[in-house]
C-alpha cells in the first residue's frame, strides 16, 4: 500500500512539475517576440468582425508571432481584448502584449483621393491642395522648384521647376500626414512607370530630347481634346518647329495667367510680342512645359503622325479642322468664325 501511495505521489509531483514547466514555458513564449529588435514595421489589417482569437492565425501567417496557440493563451491571461478594424503598424519585434495593445489602438487613417487633373499647371495643383487643407499657399510650387531634392531614372531639369514631369492622376493621401515632397516624388515615379520606362528606347529614336517631348506633350494636352487626334496635331507642330515657323498655340499665352480662363488677361498676352510664351510671335518651342501631360499626349509628341497639313483650328464643337496652306486656313477661319 505504501508503495502504491509513493508511486501516486511521485506521479502527482511529476504532473505538477510538468504543468509548472509548461506554464513557465508558455509565459516565456508570450513575453518573447517573434524577431529580434529592429524588425521592419509593416501594416497589419484587422478585418471587420474578426475575433481576437481568430487574429492569431493571421498574425502567425504573416510572421508577426510564432504560435497562434500562445497568442490565444495570452488573450486568456489578458482578459478583455477589443481590436479595432483597420490597418495597424506593427513589427515582429513586438511582444504579444505590445501587439495586443497596438491592435486595440486607433488604426491608420484611410487614404482619401486627391486628383491632379490632366493639363494642370503647378499653380493649379498648389491651389487644389490648399483648398483641400493639405498645404499652405505656395508650398507645392516651392517644393517643385527644387528638382535636386528628388530622384528619377530620367534627367530632371537642372534649373526652373518640375513642370510637366509631375504625372496627373488620382493619388491616395492621408489627412494629417500629408507630405508635399512625398507627393511630388510619387508623381515623378508615376511619370517614370507610365511613360519613361516603357518608352525609353522610342524616345531616343524619336530624335527629340525627353524635355522637348514633354514641352510638346504639354501643349497637345491643352490643344487637342481628343487623344486620337493628338498625333496629327503633333506632326503639324513639329513640322512648324523644324521649319522655323511660329507655332501659334494660344494655350501657351495662358500659362502664366493667375486664372487660366481669364479672357481679358489672355487677350492682352496675345498682343504682347515680348511675352516668351507667345507662340504667335516667338518661333520654336515655348520656354518650358505649360502643364502636366498624360501618356496619350506624351506618346503623340514622341510619335507624331506625318501629314500634308501645316495649320489647324477647332470649330465651335471643338472638331479639328486641319489645312494645307495659309489660304485654306483663312478660309476655315471665316467659315467657322475662329479668330
Amino acid at each position: 500500500m505504501k508503495r502504491i501511495l509513493w508511486v501516486l505521489g511521485a506521479a502527482f509531483a511529476l504532473l505538477v512539475a510538468s504543468g509548472a514547466g509548461a506554464f513557465f514555458w508558455i509565459e516565456q513564449q508570450a513575453r518573447t517576440a517573434a524577431a529580434p529588435p529592429g524588425a521592419d514595421v509593416v501594416e497589419f489589417t484587422v478585418p471587420k468582425g474578426t475575433s481576437g482569437r481568430g487574429l492569431g492565425t493571421l498574425l502567425e501567417s504573416q510572421g508577426l508571432i510564432r504560435d497562434a496557440r500562445v497568442w490565444r493563451w495570452h488573450l486568456y491571461r489578458r482578459g478583455s481584448f477589443a481590436p479595432k478594424a483597420g490597418r495597424h503598424e506593427v513589427s515582429a519585434s513586438m511582444t504579444l502584449a505590445e501587439l495586443a495593445t497596438e491592435l486595440e489602438g486607433n488604426p491608420i487613417p484611410e487614404d482619401v483621393p486627391f486628383v491632379v487633373v490632366e493639363g494642370w499647371r503647378l499653380r493649379d495643383t498648389d491651389a487644389a491642395l490648399v483648398a483641400a487643407g493639405f498645404i499652405k499657399p505656395g508650398a507645392y510650387i516651392a517644393a517643385a522648384s527644387k528638382p535636386k531634392n528628388f530622384t528619377a531614372p530620367f534627367p530632371l531639369p537642372t534649373t526652373g521647376t518640375l513642370e510637366g514631369y509631375l504625372y496627373p492622376e488620382t493619388y491616395g493621401v492621408i489627412p494629417g500626414k500629408f507630405d508635399v515632397e512625398a507627393l511630388i516624388q510619387r508623381q515623378l515615379d508615376a511619370f517614370a512607370q507610365r511613360f519613361y520606362a516603357p518608352n525609353r528606347d522610342a524616345i531616343t529614336k524619336s530624335g527629340r530630347t525627353l524635355h522637348e517631348v514633354v514641352v510638346m506633350a504639354s501643349m497637345l494636352e491643352r490643344e487637342e481634346p481628343l487623344p486620337d487626334q493628338r498625333p496629327l496635331v503633333a506632326g503639324i507642330l513639329w513640322k512648324r518647329v523644324d521649319k522655323g515657323f511660329p507655332l501659334g498655340v494660344d494655350a501657351t499665352s495662358r500659362y502664366e495667367l493667375a486664372q487660366w480662363n481669364d479672357r481679358v488677361a489672355f487677350l492682352k498676352r496675345l498682343r504682347d510680342p515680348q511675352d516668351p510664351y507667345n507662340t504667335r510671335h516667338k518661333k520654336g518651342l515655348p520656354p518650358g512645359p505649360i502643364g502636366a501631360p498624360t501618356v496619350a499626349s506624351l506618346q503623340a509628341a514622341m510619335s507624331p503622325k506625318p501629314s500634308e497639313y501645316w495649320y489647324y483650328l477647332h470649330d465651335a464643337q471643338r472638331i479639328l479642322r486641319p489645312s494645307r496652306n495659309a489660304e485654306e486656313h483663312e478660309a476655315l477661319r471665316r467659315k467657322y468664325n475662329v479668330y
